[in-house]
């Protein structure tokens, strides 16, 4: 009881402080979004709502935050991996509460071999954010290379729900599924 009452006036206190508290994911309109990428069938419509739910993510009230994340993307793209390491470790230590900060380590991680941190910085974007198909979708990944398909599968899936449009990963399921039908025979 204490603890939570602790946490509570936490919270209270940093909303009134104008702390960006969870910035793009805290959208109301993720919502909907959400809603709409579930619901359709047209694979266009569904690209598009796509799109919008990355714009939510990436979005920041920090312009300083906002200049580190594109500069990560950008080191990240032309894999240069220590520079988009640095600007993440800088976005996620200005707002921590930022899952999308935690994302983009978690991903300059994984292309560099580290998927302790990476599984970690995971974990951190999706307790933030628990809709965040592309952090699952990275778990995933950071399974597979670790040669652990069940809890690969298991991340995937829990994408597949979230969004059911993500064609690469669909089949990616249907390989790991293929693979153990085989091995059961």
């Amino acid at each position: 009881m204490m603890i939570r009452r602790f946490f509570s006036l936490t919270v209270l206190l940093l909303m009134t402080l104008g702390v960006p508290a969870g910035a793009g994911q805290g959208n109301m309109r993720l919502d909907s979004l959400f809603q709409a990428l579930h619901a359709t069938s047209d694979a266009a419509y569904a690209e598009s709502v796509e799109e919008h739910i990355w714009d939510f993510w990436l979005d920041h009230p920090d312009p300083v935050m906002l200049r580190d994340m594109r500069a990560g993307v950008s080191s990240l793209n032309g894999d240069d991996y220590e520079s988009a390491l640095h600007a993440f470790d800088s976005a996620v230590a200005r707002d921590p509460s930022y899952a999308e900060g935690w994302n983009k380590r978690a991903a300059t991680h994984y292309m560099l071999g580290d998927y302790r941190s990476a599984m970690l910085d995971l974990h951190h974007a999706l307790s933030l954010e628990p809709r965040h198909f592309g952090a699952l979708v990275e778990m995933g990944l950071v399974y597979l290379a670790l040669g652990d398909e069940k809890p690969a599968l298991r991340a995937f899936d829990a994408a597949l729900k979230i969004n059911p449009h993500l064609a690469q990963v669909r089949a990616q399921v249907d390989a790991i599924r293929q693979r153990a039908a085989g091995t059961e025979l």
